[in-house]
């Protein structure tokens, strides 16, 4: 997973990720691959399953799916870390004091919960490798949103570059230099060569039928209890 972070560097000068200036200023925007097309009116309404609107479901409006994201994730974060190569293990590395403070804003524990979440939610993992010159070992690493991530394939079906957008801007980040910008962690998907499969999707059926149910009970107690409408007839 880290093999393109191999080359250590001091570096002296600052240097952030390079979606900041499209972030900037920017609250609670994005949005995932193209939505499934809604059932009529008359069929059950499921949500759509892009990034966004499961993200929405079955992580900010439904308890149990938070609940679960949230243990998996914490868990797996505070596994601990291990570095060896053929002939020994190191406790001392440049790539273990990089893993330690990945950015300004993250320790090592935030950073890998960042990572198994979005997996987890999006079934993919992005995660920007800033250097200090081209070519040159990261001093930063940034976990980026996958919902405003797309990737450009080759002509030979490989990834050749990854659009990060947000707000109508765009970022491009381009695979064929000489280190690559952007390390891709995806889940398992039979029937994608590019992106993984979200455990949300696939429960996503399960989420819809558990906050329908939810938003009924609400309504009922708002009610009194009392049922919307009843049929009374006179016995014979």
């Amino acid at each position: 997973m880290f093999d393109f972070l191999r080359k250590p560097a001091a570096v002296t000068e600052a240097k952030a990720s390079a979606v900041g200036p499209l972030t900037a200023g920017v609250i609670g925007a994005g949005a995932g691959r193209a939505a499934a097309v809604q059932a009529a009116t008359a069929q059950p309404r499921w949500t759509a399953r892009d990034t966004v609107s499961l993200t929405r479901a079955g992580f900010l409006g439904n308890p149990v799916g938070f609940r679960v994201v949230r243990l998996i994730s914490e868990a797996a974060a505070a596994l601990p870390l291990v570095l060896q190569d053929g002939e020994r293990r190191y406790e001392v590395h440049p790539l273990l004091a990089l893993l330690r403070r990945p950015n300004p804003a993250q320790g090592r524990a935030e950073f890998l919960e960042a990572i198994y979440a979005q997996l987890l939610l999006s079934g993919n993992a992005y995660v920007e490798a800033v250097a200090a010159e081209v070519g040159g070992a990261p001093v930063e690493l940034h976990v980026l949103r996958s919902d405003r991530m797309a990737v450009v394939p080759g002509a030979d079906g490989w990834p050749t570059a990854y659009d990060y957008a947000v707000g109508g801007r765009k970022h491009r980040f381009v695979m064929a230099e000489s280190a690559a910008p952007i390390c891709h962690v995806r889940a398992y998907h039979p029937l994608d060569d590019h992106y993984g499969l979200s455990p949300i999707e696939a429960a996503a059926t399960a989420v819809d039928v558990h906050n329908s149910a939810s938003r009924w009970s609400k309504a009922l107690l708002d009610n009194a209890a009392r049922p919307s409408g009843a049929i009374v007839f006179k016995g014979a």
